[in-house]
Parts: structure tokens; sequence; C-alpha cells
């Protein structure tokens, strides 16, 4: 999967700029340098972006890869064949924007969501094999993106207004080695 971002600075002025795998991974602008790319020390080895998580969203249970620098964005789901029934990628931004992602050598039918930094699903679109077309979220809130198999939204019953679990996520996000304050999801807790 390959993602364009539109990324909103300040008063949200609405610049395209590429988070995505197009044309050999370039950059992601303004976005990019928005992104926090420390880690945290962890005492253990920081798990990388091929490492599976628990992952709950409106009671549904699956389990991600979690994309938080920006050449795990880039890359996303492409090739990817292997995907399996209740598998997914989250992608996890570092402040509210709209979103725009497109299917560049993704050869697997996927859903996108898009969720607030309270983790309140938004929309959800499908995503069609090797389509270029950007498909962007309407709203201009999201700090997470979520990436299944077609129709697993709608198979478990997911509508605007589910909710994915945002402790899971700040464990998987530490687990990784990053710090999920740093991010633009609101969670309780250390």
């Amino acid at each position: 999967m390959t993602i364009h971002r539109i990324a909103r600075s300040g008063l949200l002025s609405a610049a395209l700029v590429l988070a995505g795998c197009a044309k050999g991974g370039e950059g992601a602008g303004a976005a990019a340098a928005a992104r926090p790319k420390t880690k945290v020390a962890t005492g253990a080895e920081a798990k990388g972006v091929d490492a599976w998580f628990p992952l709950t969203v409106g009671g549904k249970a699956l389990r991600v890869q979690v994309a938080v620098l920006e050449a795990e964005q880039q890359r996303g789901l492409m090739g990817r064949k292997d995907l399996g029934p209740d598998d997914g990628m989250v992608f996890v931004y570092p402040a509210p924007q709209q979103m725009s992602f497109w299917m560049r050598n993704t050869p697997t039918p996927l859903d996108i969501g898009f969720f607030r930094e309270d983790g309140t699903l938004g929309e959800v679109y499908p995503l069609y094999p090797y389509d270029e077309t950007p498909v962007r979220s309407s709203g201009l809130d999201y700090t997470l993106a979520l990436e299944t198999n077609q129709g697993w939204f709608a198979k478990h019953g997911l509508k605007p207004g589910a909710k994915v679990d945002l402790g899971q996520l700040a464990d998987a996000l530490r687990a990784r080695g990053f710090r999920p304050e740093r991010y633009a999801v609101r969670v309780a807790g250390p």
C-alpha cells in the first residue's frame, strides 16, 4: 500500500505530500518533518515492523503490524499476498490530518479505516489491487489508518463510531520502541 497524505499544519494548510512508496519512496515533505523519528530505549531489543500485535476494533480481534517510521509507511503492504483473514497493518501519525492511500504494487484487495485520535472509526473504503487512484478521507482529523483484507469491517459489522483499543496500540508502540505520547493518539495511563 502506498500512501499519499494531505498534511495539516497550523491553520489547515493543505499541501499534498507523498508518504508513499511511489517513485522510489520519495519524501513526505512537511509531514515527515513533523513525524517523531526517535525511539526510546526499552532495555530489550525493540521489535520491527514485521512483528505482530493484538488489536481490537469494536470488540473484534485482529493482529496487526504497526507502521510508524516513514519508510515503513511507504512500504505498507506492498507486494503482500500472505495476509491472514484477521490480519492488518495500522499506520500511526503524530498529528491529525486528512489521509490518502493508493494501491501501487499491492496485489491484495484491502479495506482502509480512518480513525480519530480518540480511537473512533470515521470512514471505511475499499482498495483494489494495483489501483493508483488515491482514496482520500473526507475528514481532516485522522491519526490512524487501518488496512485489513477487503470486507473485514463489513464482515464484523464495524461501522463509523466503532472504537479501536488504544491501550493495545500504545503497548504495541512501546514494544516497537516508540513513545505513544509522541503520537496523536489519546491513551490513558503510562
